[in-house]
């Protein structure tokens, strides 16, 4: 039996940057034809990687591969069959803006075989997304949901932002009454971030724009929690919310380390001992391929490696870490001396310790990156503290 693997294939192109994006997109879209030549050789190139993989799940992100035609999704899906193993039923997510979802769209987009759509909503503000560059309304991104859901998906997500300064906690709990009422399965909820590369960024350093409120995004956070419990959803992940049954596959392969090829600029691909990535621009993409480089730099894994990338990931999800595969893979002593950092040095109120499993509480969420940061360990094996 073959062992399971997820694809990714990153589509560069946006009408417009949003303040807070920090992914790899252009505004330029002269190179579209040039990008779908580049990726059917990427595909070609790739066929065969990971080894003696077949694809569960296959997600096309962005950017906003919304704005690639029917005929050029259709062309892509096309070389992804002929030259990988797809499961019949594998999970199929594209990621759509609101303004692209008409009725039609969605109505071929499901013809073409996508399962499961991820709209990039953020607010049903109409003054928020204008601050976040968001090219769409309120009321498109209602209608975009109502279209998607006439149009046969049953698997429908959507993205919401919160710790907006400019938003205050009512409108958010107004916000996710709108978004409990609408006919999805799973949404996805992101605390206001600055990237360095980000036009947010950017303008807080003229002085433009100010820092995010930490204690906002906090307390919003908190309501979050308490409100998803009340509702038919459930928190599985850090910023991820479903229906029971209805969990992202793609995204959770993500946190349990499944394998996953990345196609496409900026995309990055795990084979379980190596990460690689693409070339980060457009331009250099096209290099890579033209040089028929199956990928532009790779890293091999350390046990270090393995153990701090473990632990961030896990502590991520609701389910946490397994201690008996924990000390499968990295023995005895190293589980032994996670628990006793988790007695000693991390809040009693962030954490449950079970029989066999170790996992973060809602509250202790919130803190993940750290608590997960401060147990890693160095390549001499000791902690970092």
């Amino acid at each position: 039996m073959k062992e399971k693997c997820g694809l990714y294939i990153h589509v560069p192109f946006c009408k417009s940057k949003c303040v807070y994006c920090g992914f790899y997109s252009t505004v330029n879209q002269k190179d579209m034809d040039k990008y779908l030549s580049a990726l059917e050789k990427e595909i070609v190139l790739r066929k065969d990687e990971p080894a003696g993989k077949t694809f569960q799940t296959f997600y096309f992100g962005g950017g906003t591969p919304s704005l690639l035609q029917i005929s050029q999704l259709q062309q892509i899906i096309d070389n992804l069959r002929q030259h990988f193993f797809i499961e019949d039923n594998a999970e199929m997510t594209i990621e759509a803006n609101p303004e692209q979802l008409t009725l039609d769209y969605c109505k071929a987009l499901k013809s073409l075989g996508f399962n499961r759509l991820s709209i990039g909503v953020q607010s049903f503000q109409d003054d928020i997304l204008q601050f976040l560059g968001r090219r769409h309304t309120a009321q498109q991104a209602l209608q975009a949901v109502e279209n998607a859901h006439n149009a046969g998906f049953n698997n429908i997500s959507i993205d919401l932002i919160y710790g907006v300064n400019e938003r205050n906690n009512e409108l958010w709990k107004k916000e996710l009454n709108t978004a409990f009422s609408l006919p999805i399965k799973h949404f996805s909820a992101y605390a206001l971030t600055v990237e360095e590369n980000s036009l947010l960024y950017r303008r807080i350093q003229q002085h433009r724009d100010v820092e995010p409120d930490e204690d906002l995004a906090s307390v919003q956070y908190t309501i979050l929690s308490e409100m998803v419990d009340k509702s038919p959803f459930a928190q599985y992940e850090i910023s991820n919310f479903a229906i029971k049954g209805w969990e992202s596959k793609h995204n959770s392969a993500y946190w349990d380390r499944t394998p996953y090829l990345g196609l496409g600029p900026a995309a990055h691909s795990f084979d379980g001992s190596h990460r690689s990535w693409n070339a980060p621009t457009l331009a250099a993409y096209f290099t890579q391929i033209a040089e028929q480089k199956p990928f532009y730099e790779q890293e091999t894994l350390t046990d270090t490696d393995r153990y701090n990338e473990h632990l961030l990931l896990r502590l991520r999800t609701l389910k946490g870490i397994d201690l008996q595969e924990m000390t499968q893979l990295f023995g005895q002593k190293r589980t032994d001396a996670l628990l006793l950092y988790f007695e000693t040095d991390v809040d009693n109120r962030h954490y449950v310790r079970t029989s066999n499993h170790l996992y973060l509480t809602a509250e202790g969420l919130w803190f993940a990156d750290g608590i997960a940061g401060d147990a890693f360990i160095d390549d001499f094996g000791e902690s970092n503290d």
